[in-house]
Parts: structure tokens; C-alpha cells; sequence
């Protein structure tokens, strides 16, 4: 486990509860930035992940920079592929998903396409991704490549161990920080939620029940 790996391995399990447990449209009640571009989404359903990020930079086609960053996945990481302005060629199908869930990763997001969209789909890995696509990397090495470095993805700079949130409504990426200063608004507002929806179905006036 490498010294990235390590830090993401000590981190306070009450964190890691509370952020699976809110609901992640809620944190954008609070905060502005973090959130990727809404044409990276989910290709499967009914998905929910929250975890650290791996980060992989992929230049020119480098379906090698791809394996050498599922080497450095762990139980809950989830892989972030910034693949440098290219949406046309995937880097993730159906081997990569298997490597990706044999290293127990959470998920995998790609600010790009993906292929073997039926193979991922049996796999159960969560893949965001802005769709799909035939045409894939290719056996070449690029210097511009890397892995666990600052990433850029869907508009938002990604860390290594940066918090990964993805739902069927999109991803947010936050520092440990960040997600522990919004976590306990967040669950207040979910709390707070059910009783709202209960006086708007009771029939209470909408100007006493909501915030105008």
C-alpha cells in the first residue's frame, strides 16, 4: 500500500458513513464548487458510491497509464480518469471493470466515453462516464500520462484521496475537508425533509411552508 493508499486507509469511518448516508443533491443546497459536468453520468441504475479517489491522466490514446492506475486501487477507492480532452476514445470495457472490481474499487468515473457497456452493466461497477463509444485506447506509452497526480474532470481539479460522491443524479468531488464541513448541514436538511413534504401533502399554504 502506497503512502496515498495508507493516508485514505486511516480516514475517520464517520465520515465515510455520514457522506453514504446524505443525500447528495442536498450538499448542493450549501456549496457551489466540486460538482463535475452533468454530462458525465451514471450507465447504470439505482447507483450510489462514496469514496476516495485513484487519479489517472491519460494522454494519447495510453491504454497503458490506464493499467498501471488499477494497480493502485484498494478496497472503496474509486478511479478518476481524466483523459485530457479526448471523448472519443474509452479507456474503461470490460477487463478494466474486472480489474477494477477484483482491486475492490467502488467505482469508476472517466471525463470521457466508455465501451462494453453490457459487460459493465453485469459487472455491477458503478461507471460514470459521458457515454459510449467503439473506439478505445491503444497500446501506446505517452510521457504525458500519469497516475496519482492532480486531475482535471468534468470542469473540477480531482486530488489523490480527494472524496468521490456519485449518484444517479450525477458526481461531486470534495476534499476531506470540505465534506466534513457540509456533512452536518447536509443531514440536518435530509432530517428536516420528510416533515416539509408532510405539511405541502397535508395541504398547508405553500407561502407558510416554504422559504420565500
Amino acid at each position: 500500500m502506497n503512502a496515498v493508499n495508507a493516508g485514505n486507509a486511516g480516514l475517520g469511518e464517520g465520515l465515510r458513513v455520514g457522506l453514504a448516508a446524505v443525500s447528495f443533491p442536498t450538499i448542493g443546497h450549501f456549496l457551489e464548487d466540486g460538482f463535475l459536468d452533468p454530462a458525465i453520468r451514471s450507465l447504470l441504475d439505482g447507483v450510489k458510491v462514496a469514496g476516495p479517489a485513484v487519479t489517472v491522466r491519460i494522454a494519447e490514446n495510453d491504454a497503458y497509464a490506464m493499467n498501471r492506475s488499477l494497480l493502485e486501487l484498494y478496497p472503496g477507492a474509486v478511479l478518476v480518469v481524466d483523459m485530457s480532452g479526448d471523448h472519443r476514445h474509452a479507456p474503461v470495457g470490460s477487463v478494466t471493470a474486472a480489474a477494477a472490481t477484483a482491486q475492490g474499487a467502488a467505482a469508476v468515473v472517466v471525463d470521457g466515453v466508455a465501451t462494453d457497456i453490457l459487460e459493465l452493466r453485469a459487472t455491477g461497477l458503478p461507471v460514470f462516464a459521458r457515454g459510449t463509444s467503439c473506439l478505445t485506447t491503444k497500446r501506446v506509452r505517452s510521457a504525458g500520462s500519469a497516475v496519482n497526480v492532480p486531475v482535471q474532470c468534468g470542469g473540477v481539479q480531482v486530488n489523490p484521496g480527494d472524496w468521490v460522491l456519485g449518484d444517479d443524479n450525477g458526481v461531486i468531488v470534495l476534499s476531506a475537508e470540505a465534506a466534513a464541513d457540509v456533512l452536518g448541514l447536509a443531514l440536518d436538511s435530509d432530517a428536516a425533509e420528510p416533515a416539509l413534504l408532510a405539511r405541502i401533502a397535508a395541504g398547508e399554504p405553500l407561502e407558510s411552508a416554504l422559504a420565500i
